[in-house]
């Protein structure tokens, strides 16, 4: 109402048609060209600088830009100097999660080996996710009888088992892309600079699938490690302080031998592992390779292979976590799987529910701290 009475005098006819077309308007464009030549007189009188040099910043700025970040990086180094000294990477330990996708607060799954997200469980220190990656084709029938829940598009989603088969069970709504997961990941370590996480692939998809999810995943290029830009085999891995100052914050592993071009190393070749299960009662603590032709002491020259230590059994509950991840980690660790593997402690400690333990006062999260407070 207040636009229609702006154009309009109460009491005087509406201004426009012919008249106002022969009149008013031609003179317009003369008064308007007086007063832009009026300002910028005014401007070049007062030395303000044109509108044309106005826009390009002043080189000070970036300069300034520069200087914040190299101060971050440098608070980040000192930081894990502080934390970890020049210890290398397979000298430190980190605590990691079974099935770290099916969880309470990611997806509606029923059957969970965690309680948080990834994104909590990173905020909660945990720093090696496990991750099943699948296929799924697009689904019209699924779309339909969801009544339209269930109208994802083809991609790499994170599956236990078939997506299409048992929701809840194989697969969960809402449906967990791989590419938004190792985003939460990216976008965590890219607002702590100070951290180093690695993802470990049980992968069901091919090269070109899993290579097309990660190139749409912002900031990874940044971020992921690649052995032979660091000449791995030759030298060893590099010391934490290396990894924090580099940026290159993220190491991927699969199951999967032919995608290292992608900076996805493949496990058999580059980690020693002990076989994954407890067994159905808990009670196989033995501590034995993954690999008959792997063996946990495998010695090589000039490098060690990273030790991923499972522990969890054949079904995750919390009953059996409680039961699981105190003392029983801890004897387990000492007395079967440190002996194993010529000496050393594990590098990743991968359980279920790493929030829950017994009564011991030793948790998962504990025992890393003590391993890497005698390493």
């Amino acid at each position: 109402m207040n636009m229609s009475l702006r154009g309009t005098r109460l009491g005087a006819a509406p201004r426009f048609g012919p008249r106002s077309v022969g009149t008013t308007s031609s003179r317009r464009p003369v008064r308007l060209s007086f007063a832009l030549l009026l300002l910028l007189s005014l401007l070049s009188l007062l030395g303000a600088p044109s509108l044309a040099g106005a826009a390009p910043p002043p080189p000070a700025r970036s300069a300034a830009t520069a200087a914040t970040a190299a101060t971050a990086n440098g608070d980040a180094v000192a930081q894990a100097q502080a934390r970890w000294g020049d210890r290398r990477l397979d000298q430190v330990t980190f605590l990691g999660t079974h099935n770290a996708f099916t969880n309470y607060e990611d997806s509606r799954w029923s059957s969970v080996s965690q309680s948080e997200s990834i994104r909590h469980q990173l905020e909660n220190g945990v720093r090696g996710l496990s991750l099943d990656t699948h296929w799924y084709e697009r689904s019209t029938w699924l779309c339909v009888i969801s009544f339209g829940s269930d109208c994802y598009p083809s991609d790499v989603y994170l599956c236990h088992g078939e997506c299409k088969t048992f929701a809840g069970v194989t697969y969960a709504l809402p449906r967990q892309s791989f590419q938004s997961s190792v985003q939460t990941v990216v976008d965590f370590l890219a607002a702590n600079p100070q951290e180093v996480a690695t993802i470990f692939l049980e992968d069901y998809v091919s090269a070109q699938q899993l290579g097309s999810a990660l190139g749409r995943v912002r900031g990874l290029d940044q971020l992921l490690f690649r052995p032979d830009a660091w000449n791995v085999r030759q030298q060893g891995w590099p010391r934490m302080t290396d990894l924090v100052g580099s940026g290159k914050r993220l190491l991927i592993f699969s199951d999967a031998p032919d995608r290292e071009h992608l900076g996805v190393m493949y496990d058999r070749a580059w980690t020693v592992s002990n076989f994954w299960s407890l067994g159905d009662l808990g009670n196989d603590v033995s501590c034995v390779s993954r690999w008959a032709d792997v063996p946990l002491d495998r010695q090589e020259t000039g490098f060690r292979r990273l030790f991923t230590m499972s522990h969890h059994r054949n079904v995750p509950t919390l009953i059996n976590a409680a039961l699981d991840n105190g003392a029983k980690l801890r004897d387990r660790i000492n007395g079967q799987c440190r002996p194993a593997a010529g000496g050393r402690d594990p590098n990743f400690v991968s359980v279920d529910f790493h929030r829950t333990s017994d009564s011991s006062g030793h948790t998962p999260a504990s025992i890393v701290t003590e391993l890497n407070a005698r390493n």
